[in-house]
């Protein structure tokens, strides 16, 4: 008498996940002046133009010296989720619209492993964007971080965060209008109030307040106290809160493999 087939959950497909990973690695290397040339260029071009109109306005109140060293981490987070989430986001949206996606739900992948797959993917992607940044910009601007321990580890969750997100984002939507939709109504709104290009205690009230429960701020808020050395929130309240909700997320992917939303129809 046949058994039903349980679902697995757990690693039963080491070779297929590197493999997944490896997938999503090639997709960002093999045309790396687009993934990380123009990053690098983007961010330089930031920095000079807003350094040369707000410098004399003091934007920013941790810059002890120069409003650029204020804004370069903010702006090497903001390259490095915007990466992370259109790797994981396009990845599976393209495969979605091209008809293909059975090819990577077919294999003996569990959801747990599909998880992970794409999310180290679209981390990897992050960090590649931020070592280039690190090592072009920062150089430039001789600024030389405080802490480089906190400040990879802050970037790693803002790349984790936003692969999981762009998965989210990639098995929800049907075309590249919603997509977009989302990325411009949600993601870059998130990215640009959470103080890249200037410090959240200029802003009036409520909305001071309002922006310390921003999980981009606590990204951005971290990476620079790797950089600089200074913080204006409680650096172990940031990153128990983006610790947590990168657990949400990671467990909100997870089902919707687990299940099959918006994938199997």
């Amino acid at each position: 008498m046949g058994q039903k087939s349980e679902k697995i959950y757990y690693f039963s497909n080491l070779l297929g996940l590197i493999t997944l990973i490896l997938r999503e690695q090639r997709r960002f290397t093999s045309i790396w002046t687009q993934t990380l040339l123009a990053p690098i260029v983007t961010s330089a071009l930031f920095i000079a133009v807003f350094s040369f109109v707000f410098s004399e306005r003091n934007a920013g109140s941790l810059a002890n010296s120069d409003y650029s060293l204020f804004l370069a981490p903010g702006i090497l987070m903001m390259v490095t989720i915007q990466n992370s989430f259109a790797n994981t986001s396009t990845s599976i949206l393209v495969s979605k619209i091209n008809g293909n996606i059975v090819d990577t739900l077919m294999p003996s992948l569990s959801p747990l492993e599909l998880s992970l797959g794409f999310m180290i993917g679209g981390t990897l992607r992050g960090l590649f964007v931020a070592t280039g940044v690190l090592l072009v910009i920062f150089p430039f601007l001789e600024l030389l971080p405080v802490n480089i321990l906190i400040l990879y580890f802050y970037v790693a969750m803002g790349s984790v965060t936003f692969s999981l997100l762009g998965i989210l984002v990639g098995i929800f939507c049907s075309k590249f209008d919603q997509m977009s939709a989302v990325n411009n109504f949600i993601i870059a709104p998130l990215s640009f109030l959470s103080g890249t290009f200037y410090s959240v205690s200029k802003l009036p009230n409520p909305f001071d307040t309002i922006s310390l429960f921003n999980p981009v701020f606590w990204l951005m808020d971290g990476v620079r106290f790797g950089a600089l050395g200074n913080a204006e929130s409680d650096i172990f309240s940031g990153f128990i809160g983006i610790l947590s909700f990168n657990l949400i997320l990671f467990f909100t992917v997870w089902k919707w493999f687990s299940n099959g939303y918006f994938l199997k129809y």
